[in-house]
C-alpha cells in the first residue's frame, strides 16, 4: 500500500461534521498520505484523529471496521465514520496474503467471534491464533496471541493503539516481532502514544494536529519529547501540575 487518498465528493454526498472537520484530512487531498512500505506511525492527541484515519484505512482495505481481517463478519454496533468510504488506497503491484485490523479496545470482540466459529474453544480457526481461546488468557497475552500466530508473511497489518493492551516489556516483544514480519515482506500502519513503539528504526512517523499532518523525526514526536522531559525532572513536572 503506497498513499491514502480523499477522493473527490459524490454529488449530493454529505461532508459535515465528524470527521470532515479534522484537519488532518487535507493532508489526504491531491496526492495524499504517502505511507512507509515498511513501518508507519501515526501520533497525535486525542481527538486529533489518527484512529479515525487508521480506521478508514481499514475500511478501505476491506477490513472489519470494529477489527479482524477482510474475513471477518460481525458487527455489534454500526460506530465506524464515514470516512472508510471517501478515501482510496493506492496499491503496489503485489496485493497483501493477509492482513488484520487489531484493536485493543475491541479484541474482546473479536475474539468471541472466534469462539462461535470454534464453539468447543479450539481448533478450527483458532489453530492460527495459537490453537486456545482468546478469552482464556489476559488482555496483553491475548493480543500477542494474534501477532505472533495470526500475523504472517506478506501481510498488511494495522494497529491501533497497541499499547493499551501490552506492558512495557511486551511492546518490546511486539517490536522485535515487528522486524520479523517486516523483513518477510509484511507492512504496518499503527496509532500509537507509545515512545517505545516509535523507536521503530526507519519508521515513517506522522504527527498529526490541529495544523494537519507533518512528518517529524523520532526524536521531535510529541510522546518522545514529553516522556523524556517527564523522566528527567518527575518531581519538576508534579509540581507544577499539582500546583
Amino acid at each position: 500500500m503506497r498513499s491514502v487518498v480523499l477522493r473527490p465528493p459524490l454529488e449530493g454526498e454529505p461532508r459535515a461534521g465528524h470527521p470532515w472537520q479534522l484537519p488532518a484530512l487535507a493532508a489526504l487531498d491531491g496526492d495524499g498520505l504517502a505511507l512507509d512500505p515498511h513501518v508507519t506511525f501515526l501520533v497525535g492527541e486525542n481527538g486529533s484523529g489518527k484512529s479515525t484515519l487508521l480506521e478508514a484505512i481499514a475500511v478501505a482495505a476491506g477490513m472489519n471496521p470494529e477489527g479482524g481481517s477482510s474475513n471477518f463478519a460481525f458487527a455489534t454496533r454500526e460506530s465506524h465514520s464515514a470516512l472508510g468510504d471517501g478515501v482510496r488506497l493506492v496499491r503496489g503491484l503485489r496485493r497483501p496474503r493477509t492482513d488484520f485490523f487489531l484493536r485493543a479496545e475491541s479484541l474482546f470482540t473479536a475474539a468471541t467471534y472466534l469462539e462461535r466459529l470454534a464453539p468447543d474453544g479450539q481448533g478450527g480457526p483458532l489453530d492460527s491464533y495459537g490453537g486456545r481461546s482468546l478469552h482464556e488468557q489476559s488482555h496483553g497475552e491475548s493480543f500477542l496471541a494474534v501477532v505472533l500466530n495470526r500475523f504472517g508473511r506478506e501481510g498488511l497489518y494495522l494497529l491501533d493503539e497497541p499499547e493499551a493492551a501490552l506492558s512495557a516489556q511486551n511492546c518490546l516483544t511486539l517490536l522485535r516481532r515487528m522486524h520479523e514480519l517486516v523483513g518477510q515482506g509484511s507492512q504496518f500502519v499503527l496509532a500509537t502514544h507509545s515512545p517505545l513503539l516509535l523507536a521503530y528504526p526507519g519508521a515513517t512517523i506522522y504527527e498529526l494536529s490541529e495544523d494537519g499532518i507533518e512528518r517529524v523525526a523520532f526524536d521531535a514526536a510529541a510522546p518522545v519529547q514529553l516522556t523524556r522531559a517527564f523522566l528527567g525532572a518527575p518531581e519538576r513536572f508534579l509540581r507544577d501540575l499539582f500546583d
